[in-house]
């Protein structure tokens, strides 16, 4: 369910990466940054950049900090600019989507469905939204709290079933925060629904990572699963 992990390289606008090309021979420091800055990924990992992407008009105020960038841009070079602009998207930004393009392959047995529909549906129903409405169908519906948003909302057998889906790739980390995260959620309190945590990669491969020791001891009552084993769980509650 997960087959394109890692994905290819970003597409980076050939037109705009002329302007990049241009900006940069002529030592342009602002007018460099501007125009990486319109690209999805930054090649620069900077605490300035987040801000710089939001008021366009922050570079040309702090001109210290964008000669300090074009700096390490111009020691980088163009080919090293390019490779660091198009890198693939981490493997975790990469999992909500894969999953709902999953069940929206009607791997669980029916088709998901927009909102209206899915409140007027009788019988087995999986949601079709955005991070936004399923975080406000939680919220409005089912009484959850968290802060975490959610990758799956369905109903089965007249029971409402929240969760999110994460594959884990290594163990420390990056890594365990994400796991973490979805046990926060299959953990949270007074939820009107069953709450899931739909887990796949090595959390499940036997030795003593914290991860496996978790679900297999403090965690082992908890809806801990991989989603090739969803759809069965689903259908039995």
């Amino acid at each position: 369910m997960y087959p394109t992990i890692p994905e290819g390289i970003r597409d980076i606008d050939s037109g705009l990466w002329k302007d990049v090309e241009k900006a940069f021979e002529k030592r342009d420091n602002v007018e460099l940054l501007e125009n990486l800055l319109k690209l999805e990924l930054f090649p620069i990992k900077d605490s300035y950049v987040a801000y710089l992407k939001r008021d366009k008009g922050a570079l040309k105020r702090n001109p210290a900090t964008a000669d300090r960038l074009a700096g390490r841009l111009y020691e980088m070079g163009l080919d090293e600019i390019f490779s660091r602009s198009s890198e693939p998207k981490e493997t975790n930004r990469q999992i909500g989507p894969l999953f709902k393009r999953w069940l929206r392959n009607k791997s669980l047995g029916v088709e998901p469905l927009r909102l209206e529909a899915f409140l007027s549906a009788k019988g087995n129903a999986v949601l079709d939204g955005s991070d936004a409405e399923m975080m406000t169908f939680a919220r409005e519906h089912l009484n959850y709290k968290h802060n975490k948003g959610l990758d799956f909302i369905g109903r089965f057998n007249g029971k409402y079933v929240i969760g999110e889906a994460k594959f884990l790739t290594d163990f420390g980390g990056h890594q365990n925060a994400q796991f973490n995260d979805a046990v926060a959620t299959v953990k949270a309190r007074g939820v009107k629904a069953i709450t899931v945590a739909i887990l796949d990669g090595v959390l499940y491969i036997r030795g003593k990572n914290k991860m496996f020791k978790d679900v297999t001891g403090r965690l082992r009552d908890e809806n801990i699963m991989s989603a090739l084993v969803l759809r069965e769980f689903l259908y039995q509650i």
